[in-house]
Formats: C-alpha cells, structure tokens, sequence
C-alpha cells in the first residue's frame, strides 16, 4: 500500500521546493484566447488536489490549492466551467472574497479571486457539475467486465476547467499532487507516479514532479489491475481485459528504446498505458506517464500498435515541447506523427511506416475536403471558437507531411540532429509557431522560409507535397480488383481467413472500394469471401460500414448500430454519420445516435449532434 500523505494549505510551498520540478524560467510568449488568466499578474506553478470521487451523484468533491508567481496582482483569475464554487482561503487560513465572471459558451466563467500582491497561496474548496464536460462516469454495464463503475477524465483542449479550476491554457506549465478518495473496491489512477495495487482504505496519493500543461492532468477510477511489460512499461485494465492488452502492447518497451535511440532519453521515468472502457472518445491520450488509451486497438495482430507508438511519441513532442496555444496545435501533433512513424519504421520495417503514412494520408484527404477552409492551414486563429472546431487530420497529417519534406529536403542525419537538439533546448516550455520558424531558419534551412507560408499558413494543398506510397497496398488493390472480376463472372465465392493479412492491409482494400463503380452486389460478393460485416475488428468493422452505409448494403445495419453503440471513439463515428448524412438516411442516423448517445464522451457528442443537426 502507498504511504499517505497528507498535504496542509501551510506547506505546499516546502512540497513546491522539494520535489524535482523542471520549469521553463522564460515567461508566457503568446497570448491564449481561451483563458480568462492574466498570466502576466498571476501564473499558477504548482497545485495541490485533495479529493473524492462520489459515484452516486456524479461529482467530484474537495479542494484545490494553488502556488502562484505574483507579480503585484491584486486578482488571481482562473478558468471554471459549471462548477460551484463553496469557498476561498488564503495561506494563513482566511476567507477571502471572490466571484465567478459572466458565462461564455466557449469558455466557461473566470473564477476571480481577491488577493494581496504579496500572496502566493490560495486553496479552492468547489464540486463539480454531474455533467461536467471532461467527466464521463460510466455504469458498469458500458464497461469491459461489466461490474463495477468507471469515472475517466478527457481534459484536452480546454475541458480541464470543468473539474478542476484551473488556468486551463498550454501557456502554463504546473507541478502537481493530489490525494483521491474513492470506494475501496476502485483503483485511482493520475498522469503521476501510480500505485500498482490497490489501496485497501479507498485513499490513494500522488505527486507529479515534472510541470505539465494542465490539459494533461488526468483521474481514471475503475476495477482494474496492472500487469509490467519491463522495468519501466506496463499495462492496465479491467481484469477480463489485462492479458489481452498486455498481449497486444507486448513490445512497449521496445518502442521506449526505438524512441530514445532517435531522439533523445525518455524524460518521465515510467510509460504505462491505461486501457479505457470502449465509449473512450479518442484513440489515445498522451498524459504523462499513464497514456490513455482505446480498446479498439486490441485486434490481436499487434497491427495498431502505432497508436501506442503515437502516444509515445507525444512524450517528447507535445508533453516535453508544448504548443503555446491550441492556434499551434499542429506543433503537437504534426512532430508526434512524423515520431510515430519513425518508431514504427525502427520497430517494423519501411513497409509497415509505408502503410500507415498511406492510411494517415487518405484520412487526411477526407478532412481537406470535409472542415471550413479556414482550418486547412496548419496554423489557425481559433479566437472566438472552441479549439474542437479545428480538430482534424490537417494538423497531423498535414504537419507530418511538412516535416517529412524536411527530411526529403535536408537529408534524415542532418534532420535527425535538428530535432534532437528541437527537443533538448526547448525541453519542458512551450513554443509558438512563430517561434519554432524562427528556429528552423537559425538551425536547419540557412535563413530559407520561402516554403514557410505556403505550408504553413496557407489554406489547402502545398504545390510541393509528396503523396506517400505503399508497395504491400498495390497488393491490395490488385487483390480487390481480382474479386470484383471474379465476382461479375460469377465466379464461386471461397472464404478467406482475413488474418491472413494485417488490419493495415485490409482497411485499405476495403477503402478502395468505389461506390461511384462498384454495387451493392460486389459488396455481398466480397462479404461471402471475406466476412467483413461479422468481423470483431473495429479498424476493418468502420471502414466497411462506412462503405456499406454509402452504397445502402442494409445487410450490416444491425451489426452497425451495435458498433456505434459501443464505440464512442471519434475516429470512427464521424465518417459513419457522415455516410448516412451524404446518403439522406438521417432517420437511420438519428435511430443509432439516439440509442447511442447515453455512452458517448462530451467531445463525441459535440461533433455528432452538430453533425446530424441532432437536438437532445
């Protein structure tokens, strides 16, 4: 069992001093437009947690404690969103006054609270909405196991604020502790140093000793346990999940090793990975130290397990190098995914990094053609709009494409060294945009930017883009082409064991598929071969629903609600809404949304009722 310890308002500055804190000392550089803070005045630099989760009414309960740089402030400003605030003290134990701002829809309400310029300590005792936005309490029976309950926190982008006040921004970056009560029969997991058992009294305590940016602050409680994959990676999930998943991510420690190898040590000490009940509303979530992470990458051919190595790679860019603001979101995504598929081509072979830079590129294609223009650039003005609006492939793919021009252009040694030393001097700050044009101009290209502000800051396509391609995907679409052909002829179906092949392969086969070409027929024919609408894999089950919903191959109706149903990650809800959308079959959307609903993240929800114009 974990020692407790018990944190008093009067000596979080001496837990401050004493834990291995690395910070930025350079001060804020880009002005977030979805914070209310004034972090020129008052920036928080360490919070204090003390908390309980009650799963009867859905909230959060207790209090946070802040330590903060004041800088002659007369007002310490944070973020909240619907939480209710019951009182604020000062270091030496006073009340002081305080009030919540007028609503905004995006962000929430400033909490203001009244201090002198000389106080550095204040301690926020609130309770949280049972609809809280980053909260998703689930039953037991949206679990794996189906026995007990599950509480997961989503705080990326600006939903943190939600359950905890919070200078909910990137442009911080806060150490952290927290002590967590919950019934004792649940296992409380943070993005900090976790237990590997569970505590017998229900109390758990952590310390997060790196600063973070507080979207990456994460609570998990649920029945799981934990199983090492070596000295430094391990898994948790629910019991009936474990050895699955501790299958499936058997070479985590591998991809540590692989990453260190290209670009530097692993700066967190401990990568586990947190295996999430399905309505999950993401493929992964990069919190430090404990990544979160969806069922749905579980196929049993390890095939996905770029999504780990995604995460992974989020430890150096994202977590260790920041975006300033969620207008630079692409500096997180774009580096990590160019990452991901240098682990990958490490660990698997050039084949295998072919193939997912192939399917990252189609999915990149659909978002081009399906979001505002204004969000085809890799930076983007999100003031006045909530950062989720500009989600999409643009600033993965689109970014991962940039820098892959990079290498081509520059040469992978001279590349490799650039980002080594991208990631060692800016390692635990923030960075803009701008800021890192000004680098790459000072480090790699020799002053050049003529190839900036088409990549970067223009809308649509860059004139000089290459287009990735995969050799075993050539297979595939001859494969495909050699069914359809066969098909017409009336040529007897023979069932294929689609293990035969890795998931990679068959959602690209199954991609290829042209409803402008092919017919409702050639869908049964390859179904009769291949299965597709009974598989249990949810990469190859999307990808054919999605086609089967844009041809009206009913067959797969059933087995298509039950996936949406069950699946909340966003990933593969948007393009089978949308298929029912661009088809007119809205009345069959709606049925599946409104059964579906109930088990969806905030996030999901957000995108589907805008989607389908869906009114609850």
């Amino acid at each position: 069992m974990q020692k407790l310890v018990y944190i008093a308002l009067g000596t979080v500055l001496m837990t401050v001093s004493c834990n291995k804190q690395i910070t930025s000392t350079k001060e804020v550089d880009a002005k977030d437009s979805q914070t209310f803070a004034d972090l020129d005045k008052a920036k928080i630099k360490h919070l204090s947690l003390d908390i309980e989760t009650d799963f009867k009414t859905h909230q959060i309960k207790g209090s946070a404690a802040y330590t903060f740089t004041n800088n002659k402030a007369k007002e310490l400003i944070l973020d909240t969103e619907k939480l209710t605030i019951d009182s604020v003290l000062l270091a030496n134990g006073q009340k002081t006054t305080f009030h919540l701002g007028e609503k905004d829809s995006i962000k929430g309400q400033a909490l203001v609270i009244d201090v002198s310029p000389k106080d550095t300590i204040v301690k926020v005792f609130y309770k949280t909405s049972p609809d809280a936005n980053a909260l998703q309490w689930l039953d037991p029976q949206q679990t794996h196991d189906k026995k007990q309950p599950f509480l997961l926190t989503q705080g990326q982008a600006i939903l943190t604020r939600s359950w905890i006040p919070i200078q909910d921004t990137p442009s911080i970056r806060v150490t952290y502790d927290a002590k967590v009560k919950t019934p004792k029969d649940l296992m409380v997991l943070m993005s900090a140093i976790n237990p590997k058992e569970k505590s017998a009294d229900g109390i758990y305590t952590f310390k997060m000793p790196q600063a973070i940016a507080p979207y990456l602050i994460a609570l998990a409680v649920g029945d799981v346990q934990y199983q090492p994959i070596d000295n430094r990676t391990g898994v948790y999930a629910e019991p009936g999940l474990l050895k699955a998943a501790a299958w499936e991510f058997a070479d985590m420690g591998k991809m540590v090793t692989a990453a260190e190898k290209l670009y530097g040590k692993y700066p967190w000490e401990q990568f586990d990975v947190l295996v999430l009940p399905p309505s999950f509303p993401f493929g992964g979530m990069e919190n430090p130290r404990l990544t979160f992470a969806t069922p749905t990458a579980i196929v049993g051919d390890r095939s996905m397990t770029n999504l780990i190595a995604h995460e992974l790679a989020h430890s150096w860019s994202g977590n260790l190098v920041t975006n300033s603001t969620w207008d630079d979101f692409w500096v997180n995504e774009g580096f990590t995914v160019y990452f991901e598929r240098r682990i990958m081509e490490e660990l698997e072979g050039k084949d295998y990094a072919d193939m997912i830079s192939v399917i990252g590129f189609q999915d990149l294609e659909t978002s081009m053609r399906n979001i505002p223009e204004k969000y085809t650039s890799l930076k983007v003005d999100m003031k006045g709009a909530n950062p989720d609006d500009a989600f999409s492939d643009v600033p993965y793919d689109k970014g991962y494409l940039f820098l892959k021009m990079l290498e081509d252009k520059y040469g992978r040694e001279k590349f490799d060294a650039f980002l080594n030393k991208y990631f060692s001097s800016h390692a635990f700050q923030t960075i803009t945009t701008e800021k890192f044009v000004d680098y790459l101009k000072e480090n790699l290209t020799n002053g050049d930017d003529s190839f900036v502000k088409e990549w970067i800051y223009t809308t649509g396509w860059p004139k000089d883009f290459k287009k990735p391609t995969s050799k075993l995907f050539d297979l595939a679409e001859a494969q495909l082409k050699q069914d359809i052909t066969n098909g017409r002829n009336k040529v007897a179906p023979k069932k294929v064991a689609i293990s035969t092949k890795s998931t990679n392969e068959w959602v690209h086969f199954i991609r290829q598929i042209d409803p402008s070409k092919n017919t409702k027929e050639d869908l049964a024919y390859l179904d009769s071969i291949y299965d597709f609408t009974n598989s249990k894999n949810p990469e190859i089950e999307c990808a054919w629903f999605e086609k089967a919903f844009l041809m009206q191959y009913d067959k797969v109706n059933a087995n298509a609600k039950d996936f949406m149903v069950n699946v909340g990650r966003r990933k593969f809800l948007e393009p089978l809404y949308l298929a029912l959308k661009e088809t007119n079959q809205l009345d069959l959307a709606k049925d599946i949304y409104k059964s579906a609903r109930p088990n969806y993240h905030f996030v999901a929800r957000q995108t589907i009722d805008t989607m389908i114009n869906y009114k609850p």
